[in-house]
């Protein structure tokens, strides 16, 4: 039988009832401000930072040190999301209105791509436990890989769009710019 315990339960309660927020929330363009673009990274990276020293104090989780595989495997997790969140940036539409005014919509894509990270991670935790030991493999350093991935994920694309925001305000092409009249 599957864990039901609150640990498990209230994270799923609680993205039951946020998701199909964001996700209307996100049916229709938003005014972007390149110059707040900063703010959700300055928040996601210490909450992530506090999330990894957290697992590093669950008393569950196996506390070996890094090796120079544990090192890579977080790297690959930083790179991998690094990518996937340019591209979830790039695919981001820009709309420049008449007034200077720019309004992004972003795809949906993203938001499902961070809620199966978010899952995977869960789901891959309780298999590797047991595992991770016979394939000499840090099981907290595959956990923490995910949650570097979405660090790099978000930083990343509000790099991108804050890049191409400065671009559209000055006036140059950008081949995801809609001109609205």
């Amino acid at each position: 039988m599957p864990d039901m315990s609150p640990q498990v339960l209230i994270p799923l309660i609680v993205m039951a009832i946020v998701l199909p927020l964001v996700f209307l929330r996100n049916r229709r363009p938003r005014t972007l401000y390149p110059q707040r673009m900063w703010i959700m990274p300055a928040i996601i990276v210490p909450m992530m930072g506090l999330a990894l020293w957290g697992t590093s104090m669950d008393p569950t989780m196996p506390h070996t040190a890094f090796d120079g595989l544990a090192w890579a495997i977080l790297a690959v997790g930083l790179i991998l999301g690094g990518a996937f969140g340019w591209w979830r940036g790039k695919m981001t539409t820009i709309e420049k209105h008449a007034d200077g005014t720019l309004k992004a919509q972003a795809s949906p894509i993203g938001l499902i791509l961070i809620i199966a990270v978010m899952l995977g991670r869960r789901a891959l935790s309780s298999f590797l436990e047991p595992h991770a030991a016979e394939w000499g493999l840090n099981a907290l350093a595959i956990t923490d890989a995910f949650l570097l991935f979405v660090v790099g994920m978000i930083v990343m694309q509000r790099l991108e769009m804050f890049i191409r925001a400065r671009r559209i305000q000055s006036g140059a092409g950008d081949s995801h710019v809609e001109t609205v009249a």
